[in-house]
């Protein structure tokens, strides 16, 4: 069988698979994400795999072997808005690939394999990503069952019509003991290795981030009688942290830093600015090092209080710390992969992935799958069939030489 024509087909049978009829959105325990578990478990049960759903609405197969372990494979099967079809489907797709083709191999296998399809990675309905494996980590905190999505529709009610019991969601939680470890293949959403003409790359850690909501009060006044050597302009005063942000950003390898959103008061074209509020993201996979940059950012706010006579604010939305990769399960990955392609790229994710969660419980790591000119988040998403291959080979070989390691025992 060709498997990898298989996820081709199946990716794109799940990417007509939408809330909106126009473009590709598909919610934490909306309807299209109903079709899809449905799909997705289909699929599972072709491939003579047991399947479940649980409280949460997580979908789960199982490929029962001989030991008293498991090892999970996935990823999830949520959208941002106007999404690409690739985005975690892609790993939930190429994991049950892969237990397929284990199974059709007939080997025995120590260990049980179960492919896990979260519900729930991205956060847009509620705003609070990685409610699925959460979840399964026992990390979920119960509060969040009191958000409404922008229909009013509260959690703990959209569960539950789901099909899900948001009062046993303790239920969903792994046993630590009883896992080997979480595997994820993902693509990149980077350009990488495109750059490298690297069919995949292996993930050494997941960054960690800082967010931050960062205010400027100044003074307002009329754009046509203050002189310039008066104002106490927030809109600039701003303009120079955000330059500083690029600045030292670009200073430091390995270093991401973005203020992606800005509002200015009161937005009038013949009113200087008096107060400004602006976002500010910073990730590294070295916490110390991301530490150290939002010390300097914040250094650089007492600078410009003093130089521009301007009040500012810092206020902390986020702080998530680094998961470094399983050493013992990279190094397979790493093994498999070098099979299939005469070079390997290890880099940091700067965005967030269910791996980061589920380290809590259990060792991980993560594969990259090339992407076409690093395009994530969006309906032009795109991967070469011919990756989508290697991406399964690799997955493979990484079974089997987990199912050597194992027999050595």
């Amino acid at each position: 069988m060709d498997f990898a024509a298989q996820v081709v087909e199946r990716l794109a049978a799940l990417g007509q698979i939408s809330d909106e009829p126009s473009r590709l959105t598909r919610l934490f325990a909306g309807p299209g994400m109903r079709r899809a578990n449905e799909l997705v478990g289909s699929w599972m049960e072709q491939a003579g795999m047991s399947v479940r759903q649980d409280a949460i609405g997580n979908l789960i197969g199982r490929h029962p072997g001989d030991g008293a372990k498991t090892l999970l494979l996935g990823s999830h099967l949520d959208t941002v808005r106007d999404a690409g079809r690739f985005d975690g489907m892609l790993g939930v797709l190429l994991a049950l690939a892969c237990v397929d083709r284990c199974r059709q191999s007939n080997r025995a296998l120590p260990f049980s394999l179960e492919v896990i399809a979260f519900a729930d990675e991205e956060g847009v309905r509620y705003q609070s990503a990685y409610l699925g494996s959460r979840a399964v980590a026992g990390c979920f905190d119960p509060r969040d069952l009191a958000r409404t999505d922008a229909a009013g529709v509260k959690m703990s009610d959209a569960i539950r019509a789901f099909g899900g019991d948001p009062a046993r969601l303790e239920s969903c939680r792994f046993n630590a003991e009883d896992l080997l470890g979480y595997v994820e293949a993902h693509i990149e959403q980077g350009p990488v290795l495109e750059r490298a003409n690297q069919a995949v790359g292996l993930v050494a850690a997941i960054a960690g981030q800082t967010r931050a909501r960062i205010e400027f009060r100044g003074a307002a006044g009329h754009a046509g009688t203050v002189p310039m050597n008066l104002r106490r302009d927030a809109l600039c005063a701003a303009a120079a942290f955000i330059l500083e942000v690029e600045k030292r950003a670009r200073q430091i390898s390995g270093l991401i830093a973005t203020v992606g959103q800005i509002a200015a008061e009161p937005h009038a074209s013949n009113v200087i600015p008096g107060a400004v509020t602006l976002s500010l993201d910073a990730r590294h996979q070295d916490d110390q090092v991301r530490q150290e940059a939002c010390d300097h950012f914040r250094q650089s706010l007492n600078s410009i209080e003093q130089n521009r006579q301007i009040q500012c604010s810092w206020q902390s939305i986020q702080e998530t710390p680094s998961v470094p990769c399983s050493p013992e399960l990279s190094d397979l990955l790493r093994q498999a992969a070098l099979k299939h392609q005469p070079e390997l790229t290890a880099l940091a994710s700067g965005a967030g992935h269910d791996a980061a969660i589920m380290a809590r419980i259990t060792p991980v790591a993560m594969l990259f799958v090339r992407c076409r000119a690093g395009l994530s988040h969006h309906p032009d998403e795109s991967v070469r069939p011919d990756d989508i291959l290697v991406a399964l080979d690799v997955l493979f070989d990484f079974v089997s030489l987990m199912v050597q390691q194992h027999e050595q025992l």
